[in-house]
C-alpha cells in the first residue's frame, strides 16, 4: 500500500442495518473471506481473474515472468448501424402462415428461413497490458506464489518472492473514475524492474508519449468479416484509445523509452500503472464515420484527472463506490451442529478430510479455489455456496453500471475476435438472466443498461415491426448487437424465428418498478415501452381455431418436434411460451394502468378484450406441460430449454396456490427433461424447483452445478465451473454465475406484491444455519432472515420509502404485515414482531468479530517495534452521555521500546488490537466498534489525506487533558475526534504524535 494510506470508515452498509435480536451472538457464524484463490499463475484464460468497472474489464493472469492484463471495453464491436428490416418478410410471413394452418409443419419450418435476416455483428477486445520481468523471475519457490480476487474490495493481489525479495502486485478497476488501476511493489528498495508495454490482436497502433506514457491507437472491423490486408472498401469501424501511465517512487528508479513503444523501469521499490480507454461509438444509431467523439482526447483528458488522485485516494474512491453495492447483502450457511447418523459434523469432517483439506469446509483463503469445487460433490461445503453466490453479484456488479452497455453473453470479458455466438446478447434466456439476480440481491441500479438498450431496441424495432408484419409497436428476435439489432438471426427458424424477445425484456420494466416503487420511473420508462410492446403484440395475435387468438408462426426456443406426419419441425403455432410471454405482458399493462390512472386508454381495453380469448396452458397426455400449442412428439426429452415452464419463473401465470394441477405438470416436466444441461439451463431448473417449494431437487440443481470444467476436454462436460468461477456452457458463458446467485435467493425469499414466503425452498438438511441480510422482495421490502437448525429464527423487514402490507408466510403460517416507511420490524419464529425502530435510531450491536483496519506506515523509527494507541477524544464522549467503566480514560505510559506489541486501556466505546508486520513496512491498528445502547454511531472521514506529524504532544500534557476534559487543548477544538496515538520515543521524554480523524454524529444512513 502506498504512504500516508488510509482505509475510510463509512456509515454501516445496509445488510448491517437490522441484527437479529433472538440470537446469540455465538450462534452467529463468524465471517469467512469471499476470496477466489490460486496456488499458481493461469494456464488458460479461465484461470485468469476478470476485474471490471462496467465499462472497462481485465483478466488478471498473474505470471511471474510475465505477466498479462487482457483488456476489454464494452463498446468495442465489429460493424455499423445496420437497416433491420425485410421488405419480402411479408409475402414469406403469409406463406408460412398458410402452411401452418394446412397443418403442413415441415414445409412451413423450411419456408421460414425466408423471414431469417442477417447476423449480429461481433464482440471485440481491447488488448493486453504486457510486463516483462527480468531473468531472476523465472525461478521462484511455488510455494510463495498467492494469487486472489477479494470479492470485499473487488480487488486482485498477487504475491511471490524471488530471492530474499517478496512482490506484490494490486489490480482493481474503478467505477468512480473510471480507470484500471495496477500497483507493483517490491519488499526490498530499489528491487523492482520490468518492462511494459500496450499490444491487441486488432489492427492498432502504439507509442511512447512524454517519458512516461503509451498511447494505443486502433480500430474494429466495419463489418463482421474482417477485411483483407490493405481493403480500401470496408466501412469504418468503431475506433479506440487506450493511455497507459507509469508512474515509480520518487527517490529510486528510473523509466527508460524502448523502441518508442515501451517502456523500462529500473530499480524503483514500486510503480503504478493506469490505464484509460475510450472509443468512438456515440450509440447504436451513428455511423463510426459521423461520430464526433476523439477517443485519444478522451483517454488523455481522463489520465489527466485521474493523475489528480493518489493511489490511497484511487482506492479508497472504488471501495465507496464499489462496496455501496457489494455490502447490501451478506449470506452465511453452515451444516447442522447436532449428530448426523450418531456422528458429530466434526467427526463427519475428519471423514472427508482424507480427500479433501478441512480448512475447505471453513473457506480457508489459502486453499486453491478450484480444490473447493472439486470437493464439493463430497463435503458440499456452505460457505462455498456462500462464495458463489457472492461471486454472481460481484460480476453483475462489475460489468453492468449505470451508462454502461448491456451486459453481453461474456459480461465484458472476452479474449477472442471472433468469440463463442459472437459474444452478442440473447435474448431468449440468457440476456434475462444476466439481469434476474438486479432486484432480489438488491443492485437495482445494475440494471439500467438493461433499459437503456430496451430503449435503443424499440427504435429499431418499430422499423422491424412495421415493415416485416406490417404491426405497430416494437418487436426484437432472439439475438442482438451493440447497433440493437432487432431483425431475425440468420439461418434455421427453430433459433431465427422468435419475435418474442423484445416482450420478454419488457416484463423487467414491471419487476424493476415493484421492486422498488419507483414510480416516476414506471410513468416516464416503462409504461411507454411497454405500450410500444403490447401494440405489437396486439397486431401479431391473429384468430386462430375456436375463437381464440394465436401467434402463428410461432416456435419454442431452439427446440424441434415431431410433426404428425413424422417429419421434423419447429414451426406452428402458439407455443406455451409465446402465450405464457403474451399473457404477462398484458396483466403487466393492466396492472400499470391501474397504477398510473390509464385505465380508459384505448389499449388497456384492448388488452382487456385479447386477455380472455389467449389460449389456456394445456397438460400433456404423459402429464407434463405441453411445449406446443398440440401434444406433439418430442424428440429431444431432454433438452436444454424449459421455455414450456416460464409460467412458473420468471413468470407469475403458475403457482402453487392458484394453479396447483400445473405445477403438478411442471415438476412432472422438469423430472422428463432431467438435470443435465448448460449452465444457465441448470440454474434455471434449480429456480424452477424453488419456486415448486422442493428444496431437495432444488438443491440438487445447486450441486449439479458445481463441478469443475477441464479446458482442455470441455465438449465431455455440460455446465460446471471453470477454476476461476466462471460458468461453463461449454465454453464460458456469463448467464449461469447470475442464474446461481438469483436461484440461492429464491430458495430463500419469494414474493409477490402482497404476499412473502419466507425460506420457501430452504434445504434445511444442507443449510440448518444461517443468515441472510438485505435481500429484496416485491413491493420495496428489505428482507433479513436467520435460522437454526432448519427452523426460523427471526424476521428483520423494512420499506424505506412508503407504506406497504404484506402476508408474511412460514409452513403454513401466515400473518399480515403493515410496514411503515423507514421503520425496522422484527419478527419471531411465531411471526410475531417482537421489535421495531427507525432506521434513522439504528445502533449496531457489539461484534468483536467486526473491525476496521487502518494502514499505514510509522513516520518515527520503526526499528524498535513500538506499539499503537488508540484514544477517543473526552469531549466526544463526554458530549454523548459516556461514562467511564472499567479504568480511567487516560492511556497508560507507553511501553519500552523493547517490547513492543503492548495495549493501553481503551474506554468502552472501542476494542483495539495492535498487530506488528516487522521493522519496515505496515503497522496495522485494527479497532472495533463497540456501540452499546444509547450511543451514537459514527461516520468518520479523515482530516487529512496522509499520515503527518500534526502537533507531538509532551506525555504529562496529554494525561492533564485527557483527566481535566481541558477544552483548550488544541485537540479539543476539533469538531470530535478519535485521536491515534503514535508512541514516540525521544532521550529526554516520551510523547506522542496524535492523528486526529473528524467524526460527525449521523442518524440517516440512506
Amino acid at each position: 500500500m502506498e504512504d500516508g494510506e488510509w482505509v475510510m470508515v463509512r456509515s454501516p452498509p445496509q445488510k448491517e442495518w437490522w441484527n437479529p435480536s433472538l440470537t446469540n451472538a455465538e450462534d452467529e457464524p463468524s465471517p469467512r473471506p469471499l476470496k477466489v484463490t490460486f496456488s499458481g499463475p493461469a494456464t488458460v484464460w479461465t484461470d485468469a481473474i476478470p476485474i471490471g468497472n462496467g465499462r472497462l474489464g481485465a483478466m488478471v493472469w498473474g505470471g511471474v515472468p510475465s505477466e498479462v492484463l487482457q483488456l476489454n471495453e464494452d463498446t468495442l464491436w465489429t460493424g455499423i448501424p445496420g437497416d433491420y428490416t425485410n421488405k419480402n418478410a411479408p409475402q414469406a410471413l403469409a406463406e408460412v402462415r398458410k402452411l401452418v394452418d394446412d397443418r403442413k409443419f415441415s414445409e412451413a419450418t423450411a419456408a421460414a428461413v425466408k423471414l431469417s435476416g442477417d447476423p449480429s455483428d461481433v464482440y471485440q477486445l481491447l488488448g493486453d497490458i504486457k510486463l516483462e520481468f527480468d531473468d531472476s523471475h523465472l525461478t521462484y519457490p511455488k510455494e510463495s506464489y498467492h494469487r486472489e480476487l477479494d470479492l470485499d474490495n473487488a480487488t486482485v493481489t498477487v504475491k511471490y518472492s524471488v530471492g530474499d525479495v517478496e512482490f506484490t502486485r494490486e489490480h482493481f478497476a474503478s467505477n468512480q473514475d473510471q480507470v484500471m488501476v495496477t500497483r507493483i511493489s517490491a519488499g526490498k528498495p530499489g528491487s523492482l524492474s520490468f518492462t511494459v508495454y500496450l499490444d491487441s490482436k486488432i489492427h492498432h497502433d502504439s507509442r511512447v508519449s512524454g517519458q512516461n506514457q503509451i498511447l494505443m491507437e486502433g480500430s474494429c472491423p466495419g463489418s463482421r468479416i474482417r477485411p483483407k490486408v490493405n481493403s480500401s472498401g470496408d466501412p469504418k469501424g468503431i475506433q479506440f484509445s487506450a493511455v497507459l501511465d507509469v508512474q515509480i517512487s520518487k527517490d529510486k528508479g528510473v523509466i527508460h523509452v524502448l523502441d518508442n513503444k515501451k517502456l523500462r523501469v529500473e530499480g524503483s521499490d514500486w510503480a503504478i500503472l493506469l490505464l484509460t480507454a475510450a472509443s468512438s461509438f456515440e450509440g447504436p444509431f451513428t455511423k463510426p464515420e459521423d461520430s464526433n467523439k476523439d477517443p485519444t482526447s478522451e483517454s488523455l483528458d481522463k489520465m489527466k484527472s485521474v493523475k489528480k488522485f493518489s493511489y490511497a485516494d484511487l482506492y479508497a474512491r472504488h471501495l465507496d463506490n464499489y462496496q455501496n453495492l457489494f455490502h447490501r447483502v451478506s449470506l452465511q450457511l453452515s451444516k447442522s451442529s447436532k449428530t448426523v447418523l450418531g456422528k458429530s459434523v466434526s467427526d463427519e469432517r475428519k471423514l472427508v478430510s482424507s480427500q479433501t483439506n478441512i480448512s475447505q469446509m471453513r473457506g480457508d483463503d489459502t486453499v486453491p479455489t478450484s480444490a473447493r469445487v472439486k470437493s464439493f460433490q463430497t463435503d458440499e461445503d456452505p460457505s462455498f455456496v456462500e462464495l458463489l453466490f457472492q461471486y454472481g453479484r460481484y460480476l453483475l456488479i462489475s460489468c453492468s453500471r449505470p451508462g454502461t452497455q448491456v451486459a453481453n453473453l461474456q459480461g465484458i470479458w472476452n479474449k477472442d475476435v471472433e468469440p463463442a455466438w459472437d459474444g452478442a446478447p440473447h435474448l431468449n434466456i440468457n440476456l434475462q438472466m444476466n439481469y434476474w439476480p438486479s432486484l432480489s440481491c438488491n443492485l437495482h441500479e445494475c440494471q439500467e443498461p438493461l433499459f437503456d438498450y430496451i430503449s435503443s431496441l424499440s427504435v429499431s424495432g418499430s422499423k422491424t415491426a412495421k415493415v416485416n408484419y406490417e404491426a405497430n409497436g416494437w418487436v426484437a428476435h432472439q439475438v442482438s448487437d451493440i447497433w440493437a439489432k432487432t431483425s431475425p438471426d440468420r439461418g434455421e427458424a427453430v433459433w431465427a424465428l422468435w419475435p418474442m424477445g423484445g416482450a420478454w425484456l419488457c416484463t423487467h420494466l414491471w419487476e424493476h418498478y415493484i421492486y422498488t416503487m419507483d414510480k416516476d420511473f414506471l410513468k416516464n420508462k416503462a409504461y411507454p415501452l411497454l405500450e410500444g410492446c403490447t401494440s405489437f403484440l396486439l397486431d401479431w395475435l391473429i384468430e386462430g381455431h375456436g375463437g381464440l387468438l394465436e401467434t402463428n408462426p410461432s416456435t419454442s426456443p431452439e427446440h424441434m418436434f415431431t410433426a404428425p406426419d413424422q417429419k421434423p419441425a419447429s414451426v406452428s403455432y402458439s407455443s406455451t411460451m409465446d402465450i405464457s410471454i403474451i399473457k404477462e405482458i398484458f396483466s403487466i399493462m393492466i396492472s400499470a394502468a391501474e397504477v398510473l390512472g390509464r385505465r380508459d386508454d384505448a389499449i388497456i381495453k384492448r388488452v382487456t378484450e385479447s386477455q380472455s380469448k389467449l389460449p389456456p396452458t394445456k397438460i400433456a397426455r404423459d402429464g407434463s406441460i405441453m411445449e406446443w400449442a398440440e401434444d406433439f412428439q418430442d424428440p429431444d426429452v431432454h433438452h436444454r430449454h424449459v421455455s414450456h415452464l416460464f409460467g412458473l419463473f420468471p413468470g407469475h401465470t403458475i403457482s402453487l396456490e392458484k394453479t396447483p394441477d400445473l405445477c403438478k405438470a411442471v415438476d412432472f416436466s422438469l423430472i422428463k427433461r432431467g438435470d443435465d444441461g448448460p449452465g444457465w439451463s441448470t440454474t434455471w431448473k434449480a429456480a424452477l424447483w424453488a419456486h415448486l417449494r422442493n428444496s431437495e431437487h432444488a438443491y440438487r440443481m445447486i450441486k449439479h452445478l458445481i463441478i469443475l470444467v477441464d479446458p482442455d476436454r470441455e465438449r465431455d462436460f455440460e455446465g460446471g465451473l471453470y477454476s476461476n468461477l466462471f460458468t461453463a456452457h461449454p465454453p464460458f458463458q456469463i448467464d449461469a454465475n447470475f442464474g446461481f446467485s438469483a436461484a440461492i435467493a429464491e430458495t430463500l425469499v419469494q414474493s409477490t406484491m402482497k404476499d412473502l414466503y419466507l425460506l420457501p425452498a430452504l434445504p434445511r438438511d444442507k443449510w440448518a444455519n444461517g443468515c441472510v441480510k438485505g435481500l429484496k422482495a416485491r413491493g420495496g421490502v428489505t428482507v433479513n432472515i436467520c435460522w437454526k437448525e432448519g427452523d426460523l429464527r427471526e424476521v428483520g423487514l423494512w420499506s424505506e420509502s412508503h407504506n406497504s402490507q404484506v402476508r408474511l408466510h412460514y409452513r403454513g403460517t401466515m400473518v399480515l404485515a403493515n410496514l411503515s416507511p423507514g421503520r425496522v420490524y422484527s419478527y419471531n419464529n411465531r411471526l410475531k414482531c417482537v421489535k421495531t425502530y427507525l432506521l434513522s435510531e439504528y445502533q449496531p450491536p457489539l461484534n468483536p468479530r467486526k473491525a476496521l483496519k487502518l494502514r499505514f506506515p510509522s513516520p518515527i523509527d520503526t526499528e524498535n517495534g513500538l506499539a499503537f494507541g488508540i484514544s477517543l477524544s473526552l469531549l466526544n464522549l463526554y458530549s454523548q452521555g459516556f461514562t467511564s467503566t472499567g479504568g480511567a480514560f487516560a492511556p497508560s505510559p507507553p511501553p519500552s521500546p523493547t517490547t513492543g506489541g503492548a495495549s493501553y486501556p481503551v474506554p468502552p466505546l472501542f476494542h483495539a488490537c495492535f498487530q506488528e508486520f516487522g521493522a519496515i513496512g505496515l503497522h496495522t491498528i485494527t479497532f472495533t466498534s463497540a456501540l452499546y445502547d444509547g450511543c451514537t454511531l459514527f461516520d468518520v472521514t479523515p482530516c487529512c489525506q496522509r499520515a503527518c506529524f500534526l502537533r507531538a504532544v509532551p506525555w504529562e500534557e496529554w494525561k492533564r487533558w485527557v483527566m481535566r476534559k481541558d477544552l483548550d487543548h488544541p485537540m479539543a477544538r476539533e469538531e470530535c475526534c478519535i485521536v491515534i496515538l503514535i508512541p514516540e520515543v525521544r532521550e529526554e521524554a516520551v510523547g506522542f504524535t496524535l492523528l486526529p480523524l473528524r467524526i460527525r454524529a449521523t442518524n440517516n444512513y440512506g
